[in-house]
C-alpha cells in the first residue's frame, strides 16, 4: 500500500501554521498548537486556557469549567488541521 501524502509523524504545528490552514479565528480558534501527530492513530492539540476566556463568565461563575462542546470543537479543529496538512502534503508530491 502506498501512503502518498500521509503524515507519519510531526513534532509541532505552531499557531502561525494553524492560522494559515484553518478558517477559525479568536474566540473560536480553540487550539494553539499541535504537539504530536502519529499517522492516522492519534494527535495531540493544545489550547492554553486562561481564566480570562469569555465562556468562563457564565460556565460556571464559582467553578469555571471549559464547556464540553468547546472541548469537542477543539478536537474537531485538531482533526481538521491534520486533514488539511495531509492535503497540502499530497499536493506537494
Amino acid at each position: 500500500m502506498i501512503n502518498t501524502g500521509e503524515i507519519q509523524s510531526l513534532e509541532t504545528v505552531d499557531i502561525d501554521k494553524l492560522l494559515s490552514i484553518l478558517p477559525h479565528r479568536y474566540p473560536f480558534l480553540l487550539i494553539d498548537r499541535i504537539i504530536e501527530i502519529d499517522g492516522d492513530q492519534k494527535a495531540i492539540g493544545i489550547k492554553n486556557v486562561t481564566i480570562n476566556e469569555p465562556y468562563f463568565m457564565g460556565h460556571f461563575p464559582e467553578k469555571p469549567v471549559m464547556p464540553g462542546v468547546l472541548i469537542l470543537e477543539a478536537m474537531a479543529q485538531t482533526a481538521g488541521a491534520i486533514s488539511l496538512l495531509k492535503l497540502d502534503k499530497k499536493k506537494q508530491v
